[in-house]
């Protein structure tokens, strides 16, 4: 069956890396089936072949592709600020690396059975959490962020039991330029086991930076690419209002790209303690300490460097990384402020700009109005006045931010057309998701999901019949809660 797909792996991480993962199978189920199949970045891939029932055996992980060599990986974590030294792919395997263009891929699992690294869990997903990540994944990627992305969702005729009773049993296929996570490289440094850190770093640094490779400090050089990815990828999840909600060093890749979508979701109404996961009971990755955890996280992974950094000069090492972990926050603000002028229109520095942005976040903080609404109306002075319950004090800073745009050297035509190429219309709306997600999980029907994705692969530009997703919740909700799906 497997052999009429005539797929080309390769296994660099399996076979260059003996020891940081364990080879391993994905569980037979009882009837795979495609529900989602992502057909553009299966062509992108050459992957169109998938999309067959003998795909779906493949993309559950109930068989193999005959040069596949899947693989549990093996690492490490700060989970919510406790250490964990062994955690590791417990319920996903994978599968092998596309190779296209010189650039390569993870195929990647995830749902696909126990692994040694289960530490009691089922190794199942269900349906709802996977098309979360699918959705997700998608609406990143359209907004122009680093990320993970689904290539299939699938069902596996199982029924699995989560909070809410019996769901059916579902497997994700995603793509990933890697799976390598900050918690990848804690795993060995945890055991002091200084040779495999190295080896893993020089992995990472030929996949991830090759033009590090020959340099004496290309150790240093690697953690200083890594903050630098973190510090732009956190910028822009905090320019759309996205609260990853699990910011654990396991979920942190060094290749810079959003992982694992699951307590996740995108704030309406603007409050930087805006916070949606069950599990995150101290508020530890609310929307406005994300920066701060990001840097945390990134604190950990140079701590696994230490020794490959200035070996046996430990005072050194720390001093030299201490530096970069120090600068982490200055450069993700000064990202994120470009990115901030640029939702406001302005791409001439001005010295006011700080102020004028300031102003706006404190006048957004306990206003009650929805962040992304209120950029895409930014342009149109009676609309934006509209959302707030107080007129005044948005009034004043709108006459601020006209006057200042009057000093940009663009036709205010083009700076408006600017902004809408920049703040999205479209978000993964949460009450949008979840009506989705429900009609999939109770009846098996994806047609809500199909819709939704589809709104947001176009998420700057306006779509008929697509004004109900551009909408917020009704206030009136009760406050939106997420799960892990685990």
């Amino acid at each position: 069956m497997t052999e009429t797909l005539n797929i080309a792996l390769e296994n660099s991480y399996a076979d260059d890396l003996s020891g940081f993962s364990v080879s391993w199978n994905g569980d037979m189920v009882p009837a795979p089936e495609i529900v989602l199949f992502n057909t553009d970045l299966a062509e992108n891939l050459g992957l169109e072949t998938l999309n067959s029932p003998a795909g779906a055996q493949i993309l559950t992980g109930a068989q193999a592709l005959p040069m596949s060599k899947p693989v549990a990986m093996a690492y490490a974590g700060h989970q919510f600020g406790n250490f964990s030294p062994k955690l590791g792919d417990g319920r996903a395997l994978l599968l092998g690396e596309i190779v296209t263009d010189q650039q390569r891929f993870d195929l990647h699992l995830k749902g696909s059975g126990k692994t040694p690294f289960s530490r009691g869990g089922d190794g199942k997903a269900v349906i709802g959490p996977v098309l979360r990540e699918y959705i997700m994944g998608e609406a990143m990627h359209a907004l122009g962020i680093p990320t993970t992305r689904a290539l299939a969702a699938c069902t596996t005729g199982e029924q699995i039991m989560r909070q809410h009773g019996r769901e059916p049993g579902a497997v994700l296929a995603r793509i990933a330029s890697s799976h390598i996570r900050v918690g990848s490289f804690q795993f060995f440094a945890a055991r002091q086991e200084t040779d495999q850190v190295r080896q893993l770093a020089d992995y990472a640094i030929a996949r991830h930076d090759p033009d590090l490779a020959d340099q004496d400090d290309k150790y240093l050089q690697f953690l200083i690419r890594v903050s630098e990815r973190q510090a732009k990828l956190l910028a822009q999840w905090m320019s759309v209002g996205f609260v990853h909600g699990v910011m654990n060093t396991d979920n942190m890749t060094i290749s810079g790209e959003t992982i694992d979508y699951g307590p996740c979701a995108f704030m309406d109404r603007y409050d930087p303690q805006t916070l949606f996961s069950s599990i995150d009971h101290a508020g530890r990755y609310a929307y406005g300490r994300q920066p701060v955890m990001a840097q945390w996280n990134l604190a950990r992974f140079a701590e696994s460097l230490l020794d490959l950094i200035a070996p046996g000069a430990p005072d050194t090492a720390v001093q030299l990384a201490g530096d970069v972990v120090n600068n982490f926050m200055p450069m993700h603000l000064k990202i994120w402020e470009n990115l901030m002028r640029a939702k406001c229109g302005l791409t001439a520095p001005d010295p006011s700009d700080k102020s004028l942005l300031s102003g706006l976040f404190q006048l957004l903080d306990g206003a009650n109005v929805d962040y992304t609404s209120f950029f895409r109306a930014l342009p149109n002075q009676k609309t934006v006045i509209s959302l707030f319950t107080d007129p005044g004090p948005i009034t004043q800073w709108h006459a601020k931010w006209q006057a200042r745009i009057q000093t940009e050297e663009r036709p205010e035509t083009q700076i408006f057309a600017d902004m809408d190429a920049i703040n999205p219309l479209y978000i993964p709306r949460n009450h949008m998701v979840e009506a989705a997600l429900k009609q999939a999980t109770e009846t098996g029907d994806t047609t809500q999901v199909e819709r939704l994705i589809s709104v947001l692969s176009t998420p700057f530009t306006e779509q008929a019949g697509a004004a109900e997703y551009s909408r917020p919740a009704d206030q009136s909700a009760a406050p939106y809660k997420t799960f892990c799906g685990t």
